[in-house]
């Protein structure tokens, strides 16, 4: 390891209890997107604590926050990703304190080297991950604009460390129905706003034969009426839509458009179609994930490449990933492989010692890897060079 990357490894080491404190306080108080005030204030805290100004409520969202270190002089911007969110009655099932913590820790081990590197480090605040799509408004609101790389690391679990894990695109699409309420002895008197949502599931599932191998629709009832001997008057519906891309996205979208209007004819009821941003497919940085890869392995962590085959979940990410290079590596913090993320045994295992000292070592490759893009700029020619290509012509209009 060469001495700048020893040092890295030194800074972190030495911010170590401030980090596990962060870490465990973020644990300990759950919150849930775009309320997560608390978080927010133990990472400003520790950011301020180190001498950083924090700029907090960043990119027009209340709980995001951004802070940044100049360099010994022009060059470009690499950004470390914090995200904070818990999820409803389950708290950090997806270990998301130690992503921020991770991010935290990768900022100030490389803040030392930065007077002399060219350039920039961000570490900025991404909210409501979970189902908010907190980058995806801070990508709107021009938050990313100044950002020239991206990086992150999410834990995983079962022993699966992973680089260049892809996922695929997907959005939450909500159904409402407006009937009439009749007693269940006449219905004739009345408009059944749950038989519409039925009629929208059936019909879904009619056309499920047809869809791309890599879609999906996954649907609740989210309203089902009051009582059994009452014709419902309301009822609703949530998809979540998967698919390659944001563009089948907006295919699906149209699709249960299209059910509800069938709906509307057969049943009478009124239906009202919304749908949430679109977290998009990514695009990871293979000259990015393959530095990340080899730092990792410089302490102690072996990483792979993943199985082309296997669908994934997926992540805001991936909307940073069509704008700027970005990777979001997966370090595991259990070797169980029963313990699954979002359930509150993966929330007991984000907390324990063992994921912290991982959370740890991925604060250290990530700051290395800043470093091998600030100290490169033929490495930052190459990432930009690979983006271009991989990115799809569709969205660079």
């Amino acid at each position: 390891m060469d001495k700048a990357k020893q040092q890295i490894v030194e800074t972190v080491d030495a911010a170590r209890e401030d980090l596990l404190a962060l870490s465990k306080n973020i644990h300990d108080n759950p919150e849930l997107g775009f309320q997560e005030f608390k978080a927010m204030g133990f990472i400003s805290n520790t950011l301020e604590k180190h001498g950083f100004t924090v700029q907090r409520g960043y990119g027009g969202l209340e709980t995001s926050f951004r802070a940044d270190l100049c360099g010994s002089g022009e060059g470009p911007t690499v950004a470390f990703l914090a995200e904070y969110d818990a999820l409803n009655g389950i708290g950090h099932g997806c270990g998301h304190n130690l992503i921020a913590t991770c991010s935290v820790g990768a900022f100030l081990g490389l803040a030392p080297l930065m007077k002399e590197l060219p350039g920039r480090i961000s570490i900025i605040g991404t909210p409501a991950e979970e189902g908010g799509a907190g980058k995806v408004k801070l990508l709107a609101n021009g938050a990313f604009d100044d950002v020239d790389f991206a990086l992150m690391m999410h834990p995983s679990g079962g022993g699966s460390n992973l680089v260049g894990r892809g996922g695929r695109a997907a959005c939450t699409v909500r159904v409402d129905f407006t009937g009439k309420g009749a007693h269940s002895s006449a219905p004739q008197n009345g408009i059944n706003a749950l038989s519409a949502v039925i009629s929208v599931f059936n019909q879904i599932d009619m056309m499920r034969p047809t869809f791309d191998p890599q879609d999906n629709i996954n649907g609740i009832v989210t309203n089902g009426g009051a009582a059994a001997n009452i014709i419902p008057a309301s009822a609703g519906c949530a998809f979540c839509l998967r698919a390659d891309t944001m563009k089948r996205i907006e295919v699906l979208i149209d699709l249960i458009k299209t059910c509800v209007a069938n709906a509307e004819k057969l049943t009478g009821a009124k239906g009202q179609v919304a749908w949430d941003d679109i977290s998009a497919e990514r695009y990871p940085s293979r000259p990015m994930c393959q530095a990340f890869k080899d730092n990792m392995h410089e302490l102690g962590i072996e990483m792979t490449w993943p199985d082309p085959k296997k669908q994934y979940g997926s992540s805001d990410i991936g909307n940073v990933s069509i704008k700027i290079p970005a990777i979001h590596d997966y370090l595991s913090i259990t070797d169980d492989k029963t313990i699954q993320a979002h359930t509150v045994e993966y929330t007991a295992a984000s907390g324990t010692p063992e994921a912290n000292e991982v959370c740890l070592k991925g604060a250290k490759g990530l700051a290395m890897t800043g470093y091998d893009i600030l100290s490169d700029p033929d490495f930052q020619k190459e990432i930009k060079e690979y983006h271009d290509k991989q990115i799809p012509d569709f969205y660079k209009h």
